[in-house]
């Protein structure tokens, strides 16, 4: 028992570094009364119980969607340094990672489940250069004729120092990669000129002899996706802004 008190104690020391660590002990607190209730339940009416169930069965998702709403809100006020292996970057870290987080939000469904904020945290960690990529003057070609739904995804990239150039059509992007090189060029697949356009982009680029790393960040994802992606000679397709964070800088840093 003292072990566990002990324990229990350590953890709860760690988790209140941050406002995000916060939020999960108050929940751990509400849910022990909730249990310490429950226990006694026996000796409770019919009458009793049921404020119980219902609060038992609301509670998950009324906490889902105020954490929804913090992190679409308040996601810069989430993080402290602690959470962060360089401090020093804290300021450029928490941007990253309150951007990476507000895009996951977005694109994943929010009513069955809620971003991983420690692996977006580790996979900002990652991306951290041993050297300043800033100073190395790294740049990615972003093609999307709707740029407006990729914002946080490319804030969280210009805050680890990677300078993103958008084009919002195949031949706005030729142009772009004919003026200068890219580290890397990601693209949509739907665009006004085609619903395959992200790999008539690719194709045409692969025939001239660019072997530019290419990315595609689309709305749907699967293993024959990123199969059929991969054949065509990208270097991944996915709609998590995760996973294209986690490999784009893998390719950058490489």
């Amino acid at each position: 028992m003292t072990s566990s008190l002990a324990e229990f104690s350590k953890a709860a020391q760690g988790l209140s570094r941050n406002p995000l660590g916060i939020i999960a002990l108050f929940i751990v607190m509400v849910y022990g009364f909730a249990a310490l209730v429950t226990t006694f339940a026996d000796s409770l009416s019919a009458t009793e119980k049921t404020p119980l169930i219902y609060f038992l069965v609301i509670f998950p998702v009324l906490v889902l969607g105020v954490f929804a709403w913090l992190v679409s809100t308040h996601s810069t006020k989430l993080f402290g340094p602690g959470d962060f292996k360089r401090e020093e970057n804290y300021v450029e870290l928490m941007s990253a990672t309150a951007s990476l987080t507000l895009a996951s939000v977005k694109r994943e469904d929010t009513a069955s489940a809620a971003p991983d904020i420690q692996s977006i945290v580790r996979s900002v960690q990652d991306a951290v250069p041993a050297r300043d990529i800033a100073a190395a003057r790294k740049q990615a070609l972003w093609v999307d004729d709707s740029p407006g739904n990729n914002i946080d995804e490319r804030h969280a990239f210009e805050a680890v120092g990677l300078q993103i150039s958008l084009a919002l059509s195949t031949d706005e992007a030729l142009a772009a990669i004919e003026r200068q090189s890219f580290a890397l060029i990601i693209s949509d697949m739907a665009r006004k000129e085609g619903p395959t356009e992200g790999y008539v982009l690719l194709e045409k680029l692969r025939e001239r002899g660019d072997s530019t790393p290419f990315l595609i960040y689309a709305s749907a994802d699967s293993q024959e996706l990123r199969a059929e992606a991969r054949h065509r000679g990208a270097q991944g397709s996915t709609n998590s802004a995760q996973v294209l964070f986690r490999t784009a800088m893998r390719i950058v840093l490489g």
